[in-house]
């Protein structure tokens, strides 16, 4: 196994331009191989997760092209039916890429296989199965009830009424019936069953839906109605946000060393709702600025953060950042409403708990909450990160504690930002 050692560093100034938004490339090229035209793709991430979105596309038939003068991608839509009827499709731990297809492929009237890593075996689908099911979808379990892989075959698709789905354990079930039922031709309603977490990646998934033609009324978050003859048509030209949870590792290193430290790739004007950690980053004390498509964070050098106590259910992943951000406040900290983090790349809430105790906090973790009290004193520690790329960025910013960080796996973050680690040492300096 490979691991990084990182010295302790004490400043942080500089600028970072933003890889692609893994939830926006991913969604972006469903939409694009499903829609009628041609669609180029600027920004686009490249990273582990994107690769098996692009693998399995080409491998039910999608043709896609990379210009490399202008490294664009090119992707003829296939106007709502995969050209390829069988396929063997392996998606890696990419939840945003196995839950879309899984519904977008229940409704081809082919026999596919989905599977990824032993992780995303363990990743709950079960609930997203069930309401394709209920219009008829042909899907069975290859392995454990409720998880893949799975296998879909070809099936009488019948919608009839409203679809129900839990929105309790994972947005993306939500994303994926939405993205997949303007492909009947025919109106539908997606109620949703208890309370749907992590809005604002809904909100991505309406908004991208809608740049390819398809409008959808969100009923309070309660239901959504897709109109009848709905169908996606390409925009031309998109381009790809910055990934706003990436953001965050870089304006917390701007609050711990007093920055300023700017991103460029997302600001005001973004539709991902990660953008909205410079709010938490500024109720602990961090000063903020932002444009349409820049945030920057500077802090208070030999000042401690704000201890906080908040609801992150709006900003799971970039909440992570919090998590290691609280072993810098005056007192405790509190992240609340987060239990979506155990059904991640990994449990997220034990990991971080058993990661920031080893840097000298003392943790309390509960089935959807963490409370961090900082370390009297910081302790050098070698960091886990359970083949989760945001357990690697997030431990970074432990080095602005005064000792050094060893990070395990580092290239974990191959996920979603494969050059992070250069990227972090372009902005920290020693003490």
């Amino acid at each position: 196994m490979q691991t990084l050692t990182l010295a302790p560093v004490k400043h942080a100034r500089g600028s970072i331009v933003l890889p692609g938004s893994k939830s926006i490339s991913n969604r972006t090229l469903l939409l694009a191989a499903l829609s009628q035209g041609t669609t180029r793709l600027a920004g686009l991430l490249d990273s582990d997760d994107t690769r098996v979105m692009l693998k399995a596309l080409a491998d039910l038939g999608v043709p896609i092209v990379r210009d490399e003068a202008s490294g664009e991608y090119v992707i003829t839509g296939v106007a709502g039916r995969f050209a390829n009827k069988a396929a063997d499709l392996f998606l890696g731990n990419a939840g945003t890429a196995i839950r879309p297809l899984t519904a977008a492929l229940a409704l081809q009237e082919g026999t596919y296989t989905l599977s990824g890593v032993p992780r995303m075996h363990e990743r709950p689908i079960g609930d997203l199965v069930e309401g394709l099911r209920e219009v008829g979808a042909n899907i069975s379990y290859l392995g454990t009830p409720g998880y893949p892989p799975l296998k879909i075959a070809p099936a009488n698709i019948r919608l009839g009424g409203s679809v129900k789905v839990r929105g309790d354990v994972s947005s993306q079930f939500i994303t994926a019936l939405l993205m997949a039922l303007p492909l009947t031709g025919e109106a539908a309603t997606i109620e949703v069953v208890g309370d749907l977490i992590s809005k604002p990646y809904v909100d991505i998934t309406l908004n991208l839906m809608q740049r390819f033609g398809v409008t959808v009324h969100n009923d309070d978050w309660r239901a959504f109605h897709l109109p009848a003859s709905a169908h996606y048509t390409s925009p031309g030209l998109l381009q790809v946000e910055g990934d706003a949870s990436s953001a965050s590792y870089f304006l917390a290193a701007g609050a711990l060393g007093g920055g300023p430290v700017r991103v460029e790739g997302v600001g005001r004007s973004s539709i991902q709702g990660d953008v909205r950690f410079a709010e938490a980053l500024n109720q602990m004390g961090a000063n903020m600025m932002a444009g349409d498509t820049w945030i920057e964070a500077r802090g208070h050098e030999g000042e401690k953060l704000r201890a906080i106590d908040a609801d992150f259910n709006h900003i799971p992943d970039a909440a992570m950042t919090i998590a290691v951000l609280a072993l810098f406040a005056d007192g405790p900290s509190t992240l609340r409403n987060i239990g979506s983090w155990r059904v991640k790349e990994t449990d997220r809430i034990a990991a971080m708990a058993t990661e920031l105790v080893k840097l000298g906090a003392e943790v309390e973790a509960g089935a959807d909450y963490l409370k961090v009290t900082p370390p009297r004193e910081f302790k050098p520690a070698v960091i886990d990160t359970y083949d989760d790329h945001r357990m690697a960025m997030c431990f970074s910013l432990a080095s602005f504690g005064g000792v050094p960080i060893t990070i395990n796996d580092p290239q974990c973050v191959n996920k979603t930002f494969p050059g992070y680690f250069q990227a972090f040492a372009r902005i920290v300096l020693p003490p």
